[in-house]
This record gives C-alpha cells, structure tokens and sequence, in this order.
C-alpha cells in the first residue's frame, strides 16, 4: 500500500481487525521509510446488480421488494417472517454468487415461484397470480391444476 504522506510503495501492516460484522478489515500500517503511521479499510467490491424491469427500464436490486412481494402472498399464512426472509436473502446470495451485473426481474419473479411452491401452495398461487398477471378465474385454475398434477 502506497504511503499517503511520502509515496513510498511499500507499507508494513501493524494491526488487523474485523470491523462491521466481519465484512470490512481495518488495517493499521506503518511506513518504513517515513515511519508515519496510517489506516486502511478493505472490503470487498461488490458489483452493484441492476434488475430489468418488464418496461425495459433498469433499477438497482433491492431485496425489500421480495420481501414485500412475499408479506403479501404470504398474509394469513402460517409462514413466518423469518422464513420470509431467509427466501429474500436465500435469493440474493444467489444471485450475488452469480456474479452477474444484470437480471431480469422475470428471472428473480421465477426464483421466488420455485421457493413459495415448495412452501406454501396458497402463497405460491397468490404470487403467481400478481406476478403472472392472471387475466381471469381459467388463469388461476389452470395454475393450480398444474400444482395438483405434480403433487
């Protein structure tokens, strides 16, 4: 690391240690040349995830949405918040391990499916029929067909 008062390329590393839950490193070096003293963070670079909304404009992910989308599928379920939860976070993790810097939001409206439909069938129709913009009652009964004939 790059000495802030003098240029010196090289900095030796005093003292280390976890800050923020583990997710940034503080570092306390010393340059050996002037023998200033500094301090450094070290996080990682997170690539921020942009979401293609059905209209073509971009919006950067926001996991609240998931969990809003979940608190209604789910009201009056006997589906804890947690669980909710954990779906949104499960999601993007997933998502984050991806690597990717765009996605559609009818790709993270699918994800959200295949988890509320080992779940809950009553919450995953709920979801399918906001998310899948059921037109008319054939809609949702050609959904839960589907959901009885793989059960």
């Amino acid at each position: 690391m790059k000495c802030p008062f003098c240029g010196n390329a090289d900095s030796k590393v005093m003292d280390s240690r976890p800050i923020e839950d583990g997710t940034i490193i503080r570092r306390r070096r010393e340059c050996p040349s002037c023998k200033k003293r500094f301090t450094t963070y070290e996080r990682v670079d997170e690539m921020p995830l942009t979401v293609i909304k059905r209209n073509g404009t971009r919006e950067v992910f926001d996991p609240h949405k998931i969990i809003n989308g979940l608190l209604k599928a789910c009201e009056k379920r006997p589906i804890s918040i947690d669980t909710i939860q954990n779906i949104a976070s499960d999601i993007e993790k997933e998502l984050n391990n991806a690597m990717i810097q765009e996605i559609e939001s009818r790709e993270i409206g699918e994800m959200v499916m295949e988890r509320l439909k080992e779940l809950d069938a009553v919450a995953y129709v709920r979801f399918a029929s906001v998310y899948r913009q059921f037109k008319d009652i054939d809609s949702y009964i050609d959904e839960i067909e589907k959901l009885k004939n793989k059960k």
